[in-house]
C-alpha cells in the first residue's frame, strides 16, 4: 500500500524515537509542482551512488551520520545539519550510522 502524502496545513513528524531506524521506510512526504520532500532512512552502509537531478537540493540530517560528496569534495553531515547543493551536480551519499535524512528537491518543469 501507497503512503499518502502530506495535505496543506498537516504537521508531519520527520524525526523517529530512534527505533524506526533499524527497519528502513524511505518515502515522499508529499511532491507539488515544483517541489518534492523525501525523507530517507538509512541504515549504517547504505549508499545511493553517484546520481544528479535537474534541480537544487537540500540534504539535512535529521539522526545519525552521512558522507556526502559532489564536487570532488566529501563532508560529513551529523543530525541536525543542512547541505544545500545547486541543480545538476553529481552527488553520492552512504550512512555512517543508522540514519534519517530529509531531502528537499525543486523540481523544474
Amino acid at each position: 500500500m501507497a503512503i499518502s502524502h502530506a495535505s496543506s496545513g498537516q504537521v508531519v513528524d520527520v524525526v523517529s524515537d530512534g527505533s524506526q531506524l533499524s527497519s528502513p521506510k524511505t518515502y515522499a512526504l508529499f511532491k507539488a509542482a515544483e517541489l518534492e520532500v523525501i525523507r530517507l532512512v538509512l541504515p549504517v552502509g547504505k549508499s545511493f551512488l553517484p546520481h544528479s537531478v535537474p534541480g537544487e537540493i537540500t540534504i539535512q540530517c535529521m539522526e545519525g551520520k552521512i558522507e556526502f560528496a559532489a564536487d570532488g569534495r566529501t563532508q560529513i553531515l551529523q543530525a541536525g545539519q543542512l547541505l544545500y547543493l545547486s541543480g545538476g551536480i553529481t552527488h553520492s551519499l552512504v550512512a555512517l550510522e543508522d540514519a534519517s535524512v530529509l531531502v528537499t528537491i525543486v523540481l523544474h518543469k
